[in-house]
C-alpha cells in the first residue's frame, strides 16, 4: 500500500500549520498529513486546488491562470517531479485537456481531476465513492 493511502491522504499533501477538518490524532508520518478516513484527504486536496484557482473576479498579478496545466503545476512542480508526464496522465484520466479553465465550483471537473491525481500519486484507481465524500464535505 502506498503511503498516501496508508495515510488517508491520496494526493500526498506535505505537513504545514493547517489544521484539516479530519486529521487523524497521532500524526506518526514526518512529512505527510494522516487523515481519518479518505474522504477526508480527498476534502483537504479539493480545499488546496480550489485556493489554486482563481476565482473571476480575481485578477492575475503573477502569471497564473486557472487552466488544469498550471494548477498542477503548482501542486506538482518540475523541481519535485516529472510534471509534463503528471500532467498527461491526469488529462487522459479525467479527459480534461490541460488548457481547460477550471472553476473552483466545477463539482464533475474537480471530481475527476481529483481522481485522476490520485492515480499518479497513488498507482491504483481511486475509489470514486471516497472521492465524491470528499466533495460532500467542502
Amino acid at each position: 500500500m502506498t503511503r498516501g493511502l496508508r495515510n488517508n491522504n491520496p494526493l500526498n499533501i506535505r505537513r504545514n500549520n493547517t489544521k484539516w477538518q479530519g486529521l487523524s490524532a497521532i500524526q506518526t508520518d514526518k512529512s505527510f498529513f494522516q487523515f481519518m478516513s479518505m474522504a477526508y484527504g480527498y476534502r483537504a486536496a479539493f480545499k488546496t486546488i480550489q485556493t489554486y484557482i482563481l476565482n473571476k473576479y480575481d485578477t492575475d498579478k503573477d502569471g497564473v491562470s486557472n487552466e488544469l496545466e498550471d494548477v498542477i503545476m503548482r501542486w506538482a512542480p518540475p523541481c519535485e517531479n516529472n510534471t509534463d508526464a503528471y500532467i498527461t496522465t491526469v488529462e487522459k484520466r479525467s479527459g480534461i485537456s490541460r488548457h481547460t479553465v477550471l472553476s473552483r465550483n466545477n463539482r464533475d471537473q474537480l471530481i475527476s481531476i481529483v481522481a485522476a491525481m490520485s492515480y499518479v500519486e497513488n498507482g491504483v484507481p481511486a475509489n470514486m465513492t471516497d472521492v465524491k465524500k470528499g466533495w460532500e464535505l467542502i
